[in-house]
């Protein structure tokens, strides 16, 4: 799917390249390091929009005629689900370790949290920014299930200490509220609205 400007994904993000792949785009990845700190009083709702366009507005400088895409998502389990936290809702970030992960993963077992992935396209003309929400299911994760994923995929760059379309995912997320795409870090249906009126039809 070719587009009238030169699309850029400002994300390292592996599942975010194979959900753009998928879809069609064309495009190059760049990537300019940023400061992805917030406060601690923004609404939890905001963080992943605020994030992304963090991201975006690194490349305003220099931005000539290319469509800037940022995304950022967020784990979120509010105070029913929760078990451990003390917040009425706390994002859940990468974890650091083993540890991390596995503490992280027994909070959100038998649980249903929302994972929010928040969306920023710069051009030159315009900034839009836009979150989609979904809610994910968990089963009850024995220790064996979690300490075999965490083995195994090593989730140490993921929110949440998860991917979706990883073992975790497959066994243990019986429901989704939402878009799967959402959860795996890029809602393309959202991102499609925007980016429709560049596609080349002919």
């Amino acid at each position: 799917m070719k587009l009238s400007k030169l699309l850029v994904l400002a994300s390292n993000s592996p599942r975010r390249k194979e959900i753009m792949q998928n879809a069609g785009y064309e495009f190059t990845v760049k990537v300019i390091p940023t400061d992805e700190s917030f406060s601690e009083e923004m609404p939890v709702e905001e963080v992943p929009v605020f994030l992304a366009r963090t991201k975006a507005e690194c490349f305003r400088e220099n931005l000539q005629d290319e469509i800037i895409l940022c995304a950022d998502t967020v784990v979120v389990i509010d105070q029913e689900n929760k078990k451990s936290l003390v917040r009425p809702s706390t994002i859940l970030n990468k974890p650091a370790d083993h540890a991390e992960a596995k503490e992280m993963l027994k909070t959100l077992s038998g649980c249903v949290h929302r994972v929010i992935t928040g969306v920023c396209v710069m051009t030159a003309e315009e900034t839009i920014g836009f979150a989609d929400t979904s809610y994910v299911h968990f089963k009850d994760l024995s220790d064996w299930e979690i300490d075999y994923y965490i083995e195994r995929c090593k989730p140490f760059d993921k929110a949440g200490a998860y991917g979706v379309q990883d073992f975790i995912g497959m066994i243990g997320i019986p429901k989704i509220e939402g878009s799967f795409y959402t959860v795996m870090g890029l809602p393309i249906h959202r991102v499609y609205e925007v980016l429709e009126k560049y596609v080349l039809r002919n």
